[in-house]
């Protein structure tokens, strides 16, 4: 279970979509404050999955090759087949993926004009739930009669939200050089999105895939 919540969590924290959209809110007036906002909102949409996920389960892991085991480890695959499927569909139509990338460049614009409401109710929208859905469907693995899993849980949440937390605290405390070096990095991610959300997704749903299968068959 550690493993798997360490990758995907990792994936989440580099998603590009919620990376530059981060970065857009920092930028805007009041920044740093709505993006705490954006945090503490991106954060509450795990704890609310995550405690969904342990609700249903009890915090016991069902038993190995039981039904709600192999139906967690089909979730896993069935997201892991639809990132390798969603990142090849990017690869092949970059030309029709980079146009739309521009048609929305104008509502991506508009997240440096949001309001705290606003970047609260946006956070949501950003996460990439397919990502946040293997995490949950990895979860169910979780006994919560260990402490080692409260902190699995607790690593995952923060690993998910590290590269929001190391801009948020980067912005807050030297803002000046925050400015120039997001700034640089929002132009890079602008110019290679389309490269990265492709890698993101072959190499998270390969990763998924691999592991799913092999605890279906072991």
């Amino acid at each position: 279970m550690v493993l798997d919540l360490v990758f995907i969590g990792l994936a989440i924290a580099v998603f590009p979509l919620s990376v530059t959209a981060f970065v857009l809110v920092l930028s805007a007036r009041g920044g740093v404050r709505k993006g705490l906002v954006f945090i503490l909102a991106w954060l509450a949409c795990f704890v609310v999955v995550l405690t969904a996920v342990l609700l249903t389960t009890g915090g016991q892991p069902p038993a190995p090759q039981s039904s709600p085991s192999t139906a967690a480890s089909a979730v896993k695959l069935a997201i892991g087949v639809g990132l390798v499927g969603y990142g090849w569909h990017r690869h092949r139509n970059r030309e029709r993926t980079d146009r739309r990338h521009t048609a929305s460049g104008g509502l991506m614009a508009r997240l440096d004009r949001l309001s705290l409401w606003g970047a609260a109710g946006v956070a949501p929208l950003l996460q990439p739930w397919g990502l946040v859905a293997a995490g949950a469907a990895t979860v169910v693995d979780a006994d919560l009669s260990h402490a080692s899993s409260y902190l699995a849980l607790f690593g995952f949440c923060l690993l998910a939200t590290s590269s929001l937390l190391a801009m948020e605290v980067y912005t807050t405390f030297a803002p000046d050089s925050a400015g120039v070096r997001l700034g640089k990095l929002r132009t890079w991610i602008g110019s290679h999105q389309e490269q990265a959300l492709v890698a993101v997704a072959l190499v998270a749903g390969l990763f998924l895939v691999s592991r799913s299968i092999n605890q279906l068959t072991s």
